[in-house]
């Protein structure tokens, strides 16, 4: 049983005291300082991708900005590759890494301003185990790990960009 002393509840008033002179605000939260995150993040249309990786990137971009498009657009550059880190004794491929790395533009949707760049790279590795059906939904995983994974840093940047008031 947890007993209170008198100089435990003035150590929590201490404390809540002094935090709430802290400049704490939640990310997606609205305020007048920083408007509405969510509503701007929401508003943000991301260029078509052609590649399969693009397109995992693009739709969990959507998915996670709420698919209203309207705003700035985002535009992205990705470039991927995969590189061999295990080899065996007999020289078989035993572990390989899948990279993901992507420049993006965020640009108003009035005159087609730069508002901010940047850059994100997730790099994810996977085992090869030599079946052809295993080793192909290792790799397919991986690259939609990766994918998924810069999506949720992109979308973290640009919403500590849109809190900071732009």
């Amino acid at each position: 049983m947890l007993r209170l002393l008198p100089h435990h509840i003035v150590l929590w008033l201490l404390c809540a005291v002094l935090l709430a002179g802290c400049a704490y605000r939640p990310l997606y939260g609205t305020s007048t300082a920083n408007g509405d995150v969510a509503a701007v993040l929401k508003s943000i249309t991301v260029v078509e991708q052609t590649t399969r990786v693009g397109q995992i990137l693009r739709n969990e971009l959507m998915s996670s900005f709420g698919g209203a498009n309207g705003g700035g657009t985002l535009l992205l550059n990705l470039k991927v590759s995969e590189s061999r880190v295990g080899v065996s004794s007999l020289g078989t491929v035993t572990r390989q890494r899948y990279r993901v790395s992507a420049g993006y533009i965020l640009s108003d949707a009035s005159g087609g301003k730069e508002l901010t760049r940047g850059s994100s790279v997730s790099a994810v590795s996977f085992d090869m185990v030599l079946e052809p059906v295993a080793d192909l939904q290792s790799a397919e995983a991986a690259r939609s790990r990766a994918a998924r994974e810069v999506a949720q840093d992109i979308k973290l940047r640009l919403a500590a960009f849109l809190a900071a008031g732009r």
